[in-house]
Parts: C-alpha cells; structure tokens; sequence
C-alpha cells in the first residue's frame, strides 16, 4: 500500500496503479508512427499504390505525417486494433483496392513480427518510468497495464522496457468485449487483482483513459499530458493531471 503524490495532492493507501501503455509509460508517436508505416509499407509492396496513397492511408490509420503527430482524433492510439485496420481497408476501398480485408489482416500479422527486431528504434520510454514502476514495486503495490493495443503485444514491449517483472497483470484490447472508456478492463484487472477499487488509480494520456477510470468508479483517474490529449481536455474529465509520470511520485 502506498500513497500517491500529485504536486500538492495526495491519494492515499493505494494497492493497485493501473497504466496506459503508450502516451503514458513510453512515446506514442514515435511507436505508432513506426508501426503504421511498417503496416502500410508492407501493404504498399503487395498491392503497388503510391507516396501519395501511403500518405493517404497513413493518415486514415492516424498518422498525420505533415504535422508529425498523430491525429488527437485517432483511429491509432486511442482505439483497438480492429478498428484501425477498418481504417486502412476503408482507404484502400477508396483508392480502388476492394476487398482487402484479408490482406490488411495478414500486414498486420507480418508487421508484427517485423517490428520485435526494431524495438530498438520505435520503443522509448517516457522520462520517468522505471523511477515510478519501482518505486509502485517496492512499495508494495500492484501494477498493471490496461491497453488498446494486443495483450501479447504490450507484454513485449514491457520485457523490452526491462519492468515486465514488476507488472502483475497485463490486459489488452483483445481479450475484452468493450474497450476504452468502458470500464470492462478495469474492471477485469480489479477482480483478477483482488483489491477493491477504491485502492486503486487509473493513469492514463487520453480521454478515453480518464473517463474509463472514472466510469470505474477508481479512487482516482490521473491525465497525464504526455499523449495525444491536451491538459485544457484531460482538466474537463478529472481535477487530477500532470505534465507526465515524471510528476508522480510514491510516498
């Protein structure tokens, strides 16, 4: 059990710290920029569209590649895998490639496996990350993970991160029926846990991370501004915000 430290704002006797993954413990453009391009590069090879339809499709996915950022809109870091993809066969129809759902599904398949060699290059933590898994794991208090992306795919990038050790539990988009902001993976971390949520937070870059937490009814759900959402945004869901996890620190 630990107590939590926003700036002046304390929480106290917390058991279990929930976290988004990307935007929240490790860079989320950088990742999903990468992942997109490697997706629709692979797609681009197979089917032979243009720069301009790479473009094009990359920025249906989220990637808005002449502000480089993601669009704050998404589909990509803010909503599951299927949707994303829903995004890329959609602009393929557009573009006069009908009927590629079957190969949007095995790009998808294909790039995955690509991208465990490039970790390297499209995995950065956030400033402040270990510091605070640590400090969660010494105190006592469990950690876990609650993510739009694959479950398999967010336990390999917490191995890569060198604290897949000190995650209790790990829930991804896939193994839920309803995502982000339903509570459904909150709710399933808290039973799989066993501590009540009233001991528990929520920490989160989005919107959807917020209002998720707070549909959980969680002791707290804290924005961080380190994601897609501006503080402005995350301020009207929860009175609890930092700039990034960097801020919050374990007493």
């Amino acid at each position: 059990m630990v107590n939590i430290k926003l700036g002046s704002k304390t929480i106290e006797n917390i058991e279990l710290a929930i976290f988004d993954k990307d935007g929240t413990l490790m860079d989320l453009y950088n990742y999903w920029m990468n992942m997109i391009d490697l997706r629709v590069g692979l797609a681009q090879k197979k089917l032979g569209f243009n720069k301009d339809g790479k473009k094009k499709i990359m920025y249906a996915m989220g990637v808005d590649l002449d502000k480089g950022r993601l669009r704050p809109e998404g589909p990509v870091g803010l909503l599951p895998r299927e949707v994303v993809m829903q995004a890329m066969i959609d602009c393929l129809a557009e573009l006069g490639y009908k009927d590629k759902k079957d190969l949007c599904i095995e790009t998808f398949k294909e790039a995955d496996k690509i991208s465990v060699d490039l970790f390297p290059k499209i995995i950065r933590p956030l400033n402040g990350m270990t510091e605070l898994i640590n400090g969660l794991n010494k105190g006592g208090c469990k950690i876990a993970i609650a993510t739009t992306d694959k479950t398999e795919r967010a336990k390999i990038a917490m191995k890569f991160l060198g604290i897949a050790d000190k995650i209790d539990i790990i829930v991804g988009a896939d193994i839920v029926r309803r995502s982000k902001p339903d509570p459904e993976m909150i709710n399933l971390i808290i039973k799989k846990a066993g501590i009540p949520k009233e001991r528990t937070i929520m920490v989160g870059d989005a919107i959807t991370d917020v209002q998720m937490g707070i549909n959980a009814g969680v002791a707290a759900s804290i924005g961080v501004g380190s994601g897609l959402t501006p503080k402005e945004e995350l301020l009207k869901t929860s009175e609890c915000f930092v700039e990034d996890i960097s801020r919050i620190s374990v007493v």
